[in-house]
Parts: structure tokens; sequence; C-alpha cells
């Protein structure tokens, strides 16, 4: 089954040392998870500065600089795993380099063929 492993922090608070350490980290875990044969993608997203939130409303387009909601912790990036189980993604999530700075939010992908 694919989950989605949903990598939050906060952007603001993270220190270029800190930066350097985390990606170190995040690329000899993804080494890992494509041994195990866990890996299926990820990506690490630009600050949430460069993000456009756009809505439709009765046909009509609403475009706003920046994320829709204001948090303490922003969406930076993602991991889509292979995991037999909930079970097993919680304890790859739980291995997820940023983990240490927020939080991991584990969700199943559905998968619909179009």
């Amino acid at each position: 089954m694919k989950y989605m492993l949903l990598i939050y922090f906060d952007e603001q608070a993270l220190a270029p040392e800190q930066e350097t350490q985390i990606m170190a980290d995040c690329t000899r875990f993804t080494d890992q998870l494509k041994a195990q044969g866990h890996f299926l993608a990820s990506d690490r997203l630009h600050p949430t500065s460069t993000a456009t939130s756009v809505r439709t409303k009765e046909g009509k387009r609403l475009v706003t600089d920046g994320p829709f909601a204001e948090t303490r912790e922003q969406l930076g990036g993602y991991c889509l795993i292979e995991a037999k189980d909930l079970d097993e993604a919680i304890e790859i999530a739980s291995q997820v380099p940023p983990g240490r700075l927020g939080t991991i939010e584990v969700r199943p992908v559905m998968e619909i063929n179009y």
C-alpha cells in the first residue's frame, strides 16, 4: 500500500547548519528506503513565501499569495512510500530526519485509475 508522509516544520526556525545536516540525513535516509524497496518519490518544497493559493467559487478564480492557513508548522516536503500496512508506514515515518524538527503526517494514498 502507498502512504504519503507529509513533512511539517517551522521553516523560520531552521538554521543554515541544521538545514545542511537535515539534507545530508535525508539523502542517507532515502538511500536506505530505496535499498529496502519502500521508496517511491520525495521532494522538498520551496518556502511558503513562494506559494500561491487558488480557489474557485461559483466559477470565479481567486488567486492569493502564500499558503491558505496560518500555522506554526508549514508543509516543507513529502515522501511517498510503499509499506505493507499502517504500522510499517508509521515506523518509517518515525525515522524521517525532518521529523526531529516538527511533525510527519502519515496518510494512505487512495489510488484512482483514470
